[in-house]
């Protein structure tokens, strides 16, 4: 798996401002600006268990304590998570699934799903959790996993919750299917434990995009050392350095994808988009099931504006990938609203609905509004548009959407007052 680290991003939301015309204006442009705020998740759960802390609220002792606890004696508060796991095609699973950790690789069994998908546990709790066979040998030994001391998170009991699990990720597990994952980092025990859906996607040999690059895999020590240079480089955001390594690894093993993919990101953060797309391009030339390479180069294409190119590299992704990576379904749906194929448009829009179980996409419910609207289906439009609004008040485009939505509604008033007449 490539690294993230310290390469800053293209934003999204300048590109938006400009991507969707207005439907009040066809020749105006409007916008569908991140949010700032919150992203909210889906109200499905089995509610929200009791958060107190044992032994808080005890009568004090005659002769109060002067003495300042130590880390190790610092009362942990629990962290209670609930939500519900779910097939891709809405149904609940066949059969329980386990709820893991999944901390810096290292997977954990937290609990299981009732008949219907739903999930309620306390962290690190391992309540009548056996643990998986694969699990064994991940702390110290068999009998470490089955009682929990082997658990990635049993040597952080004196730790704050919210460095107790940075790197770590909360996913399902059922055979024959890969999960959604939910990030941990920074969750606190106050925090809403509802984590929302998690979504369950049927492994089938017909999907052959990687988020590795099994290309990259053979590429010589020498090569390999200079990558890994590149990969400290950056961590230690020595960036030049970072190019450098990059470099000398692709020149000696021209088809390092992950390496190209790795350049391709430090163009970008030098806003030298067009070398970035080149970057791209061999990446995907090197190994054309890599995905992450047509993932960075939709960025670039919705930046152009380039509406076509955008929904080929789109649909590229998706094919490779149709269940990872929700905003290839968006950003493909803004490139055919653009090209004003609203039919392909609402299609991939409401399959980056399904697939955004974490609400990080809320213009997708502004797009799908616009698209009514253009059908002059004015009830469709107001709920999607005041979904949005929910989802993302602060956004940069909520003035705007607010005044498409007064539209609408003033369209909706003159048509129900002509109906009485």
């Amino acid at each position: 798996m490539t690294r993230t680290v310290g390469v800053r991003a293209i934003s999204v939301t300048a590109v938006l401002l400009a991507a969707l015309p207005a439907f009040c204006q066809k020749g105006g442009a409007a916008g569908t600006g991140t949010t700032t705020g919150g992203t909210g998740t889906s109200t499905t759960g089995t509610g929200t268990p009791a958060t107190g802390t044992p032994g808080v609220g005890r009568a004090p002792t005659t002769t109060p304590s002067t003495t300042t606890p130590t880390p190790t004696q610092t009362v942990q508060q629990p962290i209670f998570l609930s939500g519900r796991v779910m097939v891709e095609d809405g149904s609940a699973p066949t059969e329980p699934a386990i709820i893991q950790t999944v901390c810096n690789g290292v997977a954990h069994s937290e609990g299981y799903t009732d008949a219907k998908g739903y999930f309620s546990l306390e962290l690190g709790a391992n309540r009548g959790v056996i643990q998986d066979a694969s699990e064994y040998g991940s702390g110290s030994g068999s009998m470490g996993a089955l009682t929990g001391s082997g658990s990635p998170l049993s040597s952080s009991a004196g730790m704050d919750s919210e460095r107790k699990y940075m790197g770590c990720d909360l996913q399902a597990k059922l055979n024959g299917f890969r999960s959604q994952t939910v990030p941990l980092s920074g969750r606190r025990a106050m925090d809403d434990p509802n984590v929302g859906v998690i979504l369950l996607h049927r492994q089938g040999a017909h999907e052959e995009g990687k988020t590795v690059s099994m290309v990259s895999l053979a590429a010589p020590k020498d090569a390999k050392k200079a990558y890994d240079k590149g990969l400290d480089a950056l961590k230690k955001k020595k960036y030049a350095d970072a190019q450098s390594d990059f470099e000398k690894a692709v020149e000696i093993y021209p088809s390092y994808a992950v390496a190209w993919y790795e350049l391709g990101r430090l163009r970008v953060a030098q806003d030298q988009f067009d070398i970035a797309r080149g970057s791209f391009d061999e990446a995907i030339k090197a190994d054309p099931k890599f995905v992450l390479p047509y993932v960075s180069l939709s960025l670039l294409e919705l930046q152009a504006k380039r509406w076509q190119q955008l929904a080929d590299v789109t649909e590229k992704t998706v094919k490779l990938d149709p269940f990872d990576y929700p905003q290839a379904y968006f950003f493909n749906s803004v490139a055919h609203f653009n090209m004003r194929d609203l039919e392909a448009a609402e299609k991939s829009g409401l399959a980056a609905e399904r697939l955004d179980t974490r609400n990080q996409f809320p213009q997708v419910h502004h797009l799908l509004g616009m698209i009514l609207a253009d059908r002059k289906d004015w009830d469709g439009a107001e709920k999607r548009f005041k979904t949005y609004l929910k989802l993302a008040p602060q956004a940069e485009d909520a003035k705007l959407v607010r005044s498409q939505l007064a539209q609408v509604e003033k369209i909706q008033q003159q048509l129900a007052t002509a109906k009485d007449q």
